[in-house]
């Protein structure tokens, strides 16, 4: 058991899990659990620090989430970051007021006191700039607590309790948009908890291969392998782990991108030496999804008929009682199945929130708690290639959320010639290892253009790359104009049936990495 922990309570924040993997980064084991938990749980737990998470709620509503008692009697210190800062103050008698606008972005923090949470921070004219995301704040600090930071408006930023070791602040520590934010809980976990930084990759790895053993026991599991980085990841695992039981399937949904199907068999099958299993289930997809354009349920779709594939499977083996999956946290936190943290859905992922409610096969689901670069370095500790282990992020629904509306046939065959072609380009130019995830996406409507002197009236692409170190917040690339021109007048040369292309130049939050 690891001495130093953080527990970090979840009050419906979407980078709740953003902050564990922050802390993590940091070095330092932590858990994230709902605000609903149990006095005894949180005991159990022995936190050396407890961190409360933001939340869509307003503590000014009657009946919202609040900071469970036991939390501020363990003597253990306290952080709340917005929700969390605001449901602390309210609860120790301070004044929790609605702005007459919801603050959004960038906003200059100004440091009116020293404190140990805003030691050594690279301050202009003692100011530093923070991400905000709110739309209530503290009015007024309680007894005891001291006002350390205000914004340009002169809100409140920031309190501290100095003798308990109680903080808050109304600002996102957590996203990489606040560029000191991890220095700030560096300095909340290490020097104010005092934790020692000794978690990495490794002791991950060796308490997976514990718990895995024991959860699996004898009984075989499948695996849904798409060649993804997520799921390639888990094959190696349980490879290591239980190589004869694992089964491993790739379903060819007919929402590959190109040459996927090949990919993975020389990979997996003729490399790894992984049992293989290759399932033409095309048909299938197209048809439950025919007539079908809203994405979540589009998403939910190709989780049933996933499941029902690996079903299908698992039925030739009456051992296999696992179903495993690439499942990792951005997944989990954006299908917010966690109910009882009171997180708002922002989109089902199809191995997530897209699972039937009635299913065969028990879910094994190793990665659940790690983030993309965490993922990363665990694939290399079990020896992985770097090619693999860095390749761009593939969802699991595959093309089907890549094509807007109904997923047609002649809508995915335009689309992978497309992304091939970005892609191809991507690593000619030396451009695809310093963006984080390029894709094409397919919008179901037309665009007058003139080809060949007669006009035409075809469909529309839009073109996304991204940089991002987490995948929960994420800036467009400043891709060279002129690679954009280039990428763009070979698609529409050389795919049929396209006659513009454009560039998403927006960022996440607001916007999401995928269009659906």
């Amino acid at each position: 058991m690891n001495q130093s922990r953080i527990l970090i309570l979840n009050f419906g924040s979407q980078y709740a899990e953003l902050i564990a993997r922050r802390v993590r980064e940091i070095g330092v084991y932590s858990e994230l659990k709902p605000y609903s938990i149990s006095a005894d749980e949180i005991k159990a737990f022995q936190p050396s620090g407890i961190i409360l998470s933001g939340g869509p709620e307003s503590v000014l509503q009657s009946v919202t989430p609040r900071v469970p008692s036991i939390v501020f009697e363990l003597g253990c210190p306290v952080l709340g970051i917005c929700y969390g800062m605001q449901a602390m103050a309210m609860q120790f008698g301070g004044k929790v007021a609605t702005g007459t606008h919801r603050e959004f972005g960038y906003a200059k923090t100004k440091v009116l006191k020293d404190s140990p949470l805003f030691a050594d921070l690279n301050l202009t004219h003692g100011e530093f700039e923070a991400w905000m995301s709110h739309g209530d704040h503290v009015s007024e600090a309680p007894n005891d607590f001291e006002v350390i930071a205000t914004s340009q408006n002169e809100s409140i930023t920031a309190i501290a309790h100095a003798d308990k070791h109680f903080y808050g602040l109304q600002f996102h520590p957590e996203v990489s948009h606040t560029r000191q934010g991890l220095h700030l809980l560096q300095n909340f976990v290490l020097n104010i908890c005092q934790c020692p930084a000794d978690w990495t990759a490794h002791n991950y790895l060796e308490k997976m291969r514990d718990e895995i053993k024991a959860k699996v026991g004898d009984e075989e599991v499948i695996l849904g392998l798409s060649g993804g980085v997520d799921s390639s990841v888990v094959a190696a695992l349980l490879h290591e782990i239980i190589p004869d039981q694992l089964h491993c399937v790739f379903v060819d949904s007919g929402l590959l991108r190109q040459d996927e199907c090949a990919e993975v068999q020389r990979v997996f099958a003729d490399h790894y030496k992984i049992k293989l299993t290759t399932v033409d289930a095309q048909a299938q997809f197209f048809s439950a999804l025919k007539g079908v354009s809203d994405p979540e349920q589009k998403r939910k779709i190709i989780g049933e008929v996933f499941v029902n594939v690996f079903d299908e499977v698992a039925k030739q083996n009456h051992q296999v009682k696992w179903l495993a999956q690439g499942t990792i946290y951005p997944d989990v936190i954006e299908s917010a199945v966690d109910k009882l943290s009171g997180a708002h859905v922002i989109k089902t992922h199809h191995n997530v929130g897209g699972l039937p409610a009635k299913m065969n096969l028990k879910v094994l689901e190793p990665l659940r708690t790690l983030f993309k670069d965490e993922v990363r370095k665990l694939g290399l500790e079990l020896g992985l290639p770097a090619s693999l282990i860095h390749r761009h992020p593939f969802p699991g629904p595959g093309l089907g959320v890549r094509v807007l509306g109904e997923i047609k046939k002649p809508y995915v065959d335009i689309l992978r010639a497309a992304d091939a072609i970005l892609i191809h380009e991507l690593k000619a130019k030396n451009l695809y290892d310093t963006v984080a995830q390029a894709f094409v996406v397919f919008l179901p409507v037309k665009s007058v253009a003139v080809l060949g002197d007669a006009r035409s009236y075809e469909y529309v692409l839009a073109i996304r790359v991204v940089d991002t170190q987490d995948f929960m917040t994420a800036e467009w690339s400043r891709l060279p104009f002129e690679f954009l021109a280039h990428v763009a007048g070979r698609i529409i040369n050389e795919v049929r049936g396209v006659s513009r292309v454009t560039y998403d130049i927006s960022s996440k939050p607001p916007a999401t990495i995928e269009w659906e």
